[in-house]
């Protein structure tokens, strides 16, 4: 029999055998599974089944013993997911608050063209070019958010401005963002 250490962050490390891991692999499959039918989202589902089995590691020693350990980690998960379900519910409240009606940009060719040409550039113009195009920050306030010098904003600006002239196409006029 192994031993395996565990540490999670904030915690302090904890030390289980073998008989944890099996019971991972035995169960995780199973409660993510029902998670996924309460959630809706298979995603949701895997994460909130981890964190239940990251807290059970660490009390291994003590649920090892219970008769149902399973039950004591689908309790947990069920229970982060109802709080993942309550955030997000505040949240959806507060927005409806600031702005009873959601506005919902029109989609043009245009625009679908751009979104689609601005996922091939690289990451760094991209953020560039949405903070201060779309956004309509000023180079400087850009620079603060991406925590880079704003001469670096302005290279990624001209950079990402002339690859999305070049692949959008000069012919039809020069690339507005503005």
């Amino acid at each position: 029999m192994y031993k395996v250490t565990v540490h999670l962050e904030g915690a302090p490390a904890v030390e289980h055998d073998e008989d944890f891991d099996s019971f991972y692999e035995a169960a995780f499959g199973r409660i993510a599974g029902q998670l996924f039918v309460v959630t809706g989202d298979l995603q949701d589902a895997e994460d909130v089944t981890q964190e239940a089995f990251a807290r059970a590691s660490i009390r291994w020693s003590r649920l090892r013993t219970y008769d149902l350990p399973e039950a004591w980690v689908r309790r947990v998960a069920l229970r982060l997911a109802t709080d993942r379900f309550r955030q997000a519910r505040r949240r959806l409240v507060a927005l409806r608050r600031l702005d009873a009606e959601p506005r919902v940009p029109a989609v043009s060719v245009e625009a679908l063209a751009l979104a689609q040409e601005l996922r091939a550039l690289p990451l760094t113009w991209r953020k560039a070019i949405v903070l201060h195009h779309l956004v309509g920050m000023p180079v400087e306030e850009a620079a603060r958010t991406l925590g880079v010098p704003a001469g670096t904003v302005k290279t990624w600006l001209a950079r990402g401005r002339r690859v999305l002239a070049a692949r959008l196409g000069e012919q039809q006029g020069a690339v507005h963002l503005d």
